[in-house]
């Protein structure tokens, strides 16, 4: 398992290499002076210069670049221009309220569509089946923002259940923080248990068309214990699979939902540093992200091998 571990980690390093390179050259590129947008529009040429070679922004691009990319390896993701810390720990302020609602939306995610998308496909064309089709094609077709609003003027405006926008810490004030996440986590939680029921109903019906299944039902399995214990089981990695995706999306991509009910998370974050051209915050984030990204796709491989030594098997076979 070290071995499978070691090569599929060490697949990733070229990506995350390409990828910071692509990453410092659209910031590198993109319109704008980070010198001027700091000292203001009425700062004087020769203060601009100055200012611009104390930030190395006069160097070449590949001295900027391993620079850049060799302070990251050490944890150093820069300075902000504007919010007077470092970029790590600008990350780590906004970081934990993404988090917290990104799993507290998988969860929700997976309590509906878990038990939705296995009896859909137990009871494959009923009327149940049929709904659950309607549900996951309006889930996926639903914006998410449109949903954020019906949400705030259900249980906030008229029912008055939960905050409109906001957010507290639930470690520091557990009943008041995880209702101010409820909304977003609804508002999210819905379309990606469409997206993961419907994979799940796929899994199943492809593993209860098998000869083992019909095997055990004929020696008198519970049929319970056959959907739940034999068929959902022996239909995890594509399930697995989708989770996975699905939380790596929210934890990259809850900018919707973050503007919407005001939450101090990781997109809030970048959509600010790209309105101010802070680029040590910008590339910093999204250098972070793809690290999220990459270490939750190897965790999924991982978890493929553990559920199925198959999988090991075979990529040891290949190399």
């Amino acid at each position: 398992m070290l071995s499978y571990t070691l090569r599929r980690a060490g697949a990733l390093l070229p990506v995350l290499l390409v990828v910071s390179v692509i990453i410092f050259s659209l910031a590198y590129l993109t319109p704008g002076d980070p010198a001027r947008t700091t000292l203001g529009p009425e700062a004087l040429e020769v203060d601009v210069q100055n200012l611009r070679d104390s930030m190395g922004l006069n160097d070449p691009f590949w001295v900027q670049y391993f620079r850049w990319i060799l302070n990251a390896i050490h944890g150093d993701l820069g300075t902000s221009y504007f919010l007077n810390m470092s970029v790590a720990e600008a990350i780590g302020q906004h970081f934990l309220p993404t988090l917290q609602l990104a799993v507290l939306t998988i969860l929700y995610a997976l309590v509906i569509s878990i038990p939705l998308g296995t009896l859909a496909a137990r009871w494959r064309g009923s009327i149940f089946d049929r709904g659950v089709a309607g549900f996951t094609l309006i889930g996926l077709t639903f914006p998410s923002f449109v949903l954020s609003l019906i949400l705030v003027i259900a249980f906030s405006v008229w029912l008055h259940w939960l905050p409109v926008a906001g957010y507290r810490n639930p470690f520091s004030d557990p009943w008041n923080g995880m209702r101010y996440l409820i909304l977003p986590a609804l508002s999210l939680g819905t379309i990606y248990a469409a997206v993961i029921t419907r994979t799940v109903r796929a899994s199943v019906l492809d593993v209860l068309k098998s000869e083992y299944v019909d095997a055990a039902r004929s020696r008198g399995v519970n049929e319970t214990r056959l959907l739940f214990a034999h068929a959902l089981r022996n239909a995890g990695l594509p399930i697995i699979t989708m989770i996975g995706l699905s939380f790596a999306s929210l934890v990259s991509g809850a900018v919707v939902a973050e503007s919407i009910f005001n939450i101090p998370g990781i997109g809030s974050l970048l959509v600010n540093a790209i309105e101010r051209r802070d680029y040590p915050v910008l590339q910093g984030v999204v250098l972070f992200l793809t690290c999220v990204y990459l270490g939750l796709n190897l965790l999924v491989d991982l978890l493929y091998g553990l559920i199925d030594p198959r999988v090991r098997l075979s990529d040891a076979g290949a190399k």
